[in-house]
């Protein structure tokens, strides 16, 4: 697996603020964050609901972690490639949050404050979940850390799927390749997968208000389904029509 720094990646994925003759912009913008384990059918679910926003002429901006900026993306390399793993989780927690810092200060709150939909492949929850639990972090130096590295940008929904890591590992091989070797997370024992599985889990257990399980062992048509219902039902209770405001691009 190519864990290289992705540069078309910014210039893909950014140009949409830009991209359509007119679009919705909200008073305030809605920040949707996207987790769960390996191979749960995350990336392919944000660029569907992505297209199927902007085919609705909303604001949309796509992104993910690590990485989402320029600095951030220089920082994925390092932690995909594994060149960090031998300084320990406590390093790797502290290399995943300056990229986060630089993420949200560069990408997410402009475009949040101007009234974007931002949606991001993975962000605080997955550090939650692989540097604290799996990675034995204690809580309280997570938290520090997460609040230094978001200040105060917390994701207003986040969907997170689930899928059994067995068959998650699975999807995933089929999508790298066979022959492509796997990223560091995706080497790890099945026990540990399951144990992220519990943890993400156990978050949306905790924060209902924010958090909303997918069903990701469902054909992707069905899952898209799920998840356009759900971001769209949240839109309208957060920002009805009266407060959007459609300005040009």
């Amino acid at each position: 697996m190519d864990v290289s720094p992705d540069a078309d990646y910014l210039e893909r994925y950014n140009q949409s603020t830009h991209a359509w003759t007119k679009a919705f912009r909200l008073a305030r913008g809605f920040f949707i964050t996207f987790e769960g384990g390996e191979g749960a059918g995350k990336s392919t679910q944000i660029e569907r609901l992505a297209s199927k926003m902007r085919a609705k002429k909303y604001d949309v901006l796509l992104t993910r972690e690590p990485g989402g900026s320029p600095g951030a993306e220089a920082v994925r390399h390092v932690l995909l490639s594994g060149a960090a793993e031998p300084f320990g989780p406590k390093m790797e927690a502290l290399l995943f949050a300056a990229a986060r810092s630089d993420h949200v200060e560069q990408v997410i709150r402009p475009a949040v404050e101007r009234g974007s939909i931002v949606l991001c492949d993975r962000f605080l929850d997955s550090s939650r979940v692989y540097q604290g639990v799996t990675g034995g972090i204690d809580q309280a130096f997570m938290d520090r850390l997460e609040q230094v590295a978001i200040n105060g940008m917390m994701p207003d929904m986040t969907l997170i799927f689930d899928l059994d890591p067995a068959e998650g590992l699975r999807r995933a091989t089929v999508r790298r390749g066979a022959e492509a070797a796997a990223d560091r997370f995706e080497k790890e024992t099945l026990a540990i997968h399951q144990a992220r599985r519990a943890a993400f889990l156990a978050i949306a257990a905790a924060e209902p208000e924010r958090c909303i399980v997918i069903d990701a062992a469902a054909d992707p048509d069905t899952v898209e389904n799920v998840v356009t219902a759900a971001v769209f039902a949240a839109l309208e209770t957060r920002a009805p029509a009266r407060d959007r405001q459609v300005t040009p691009a």
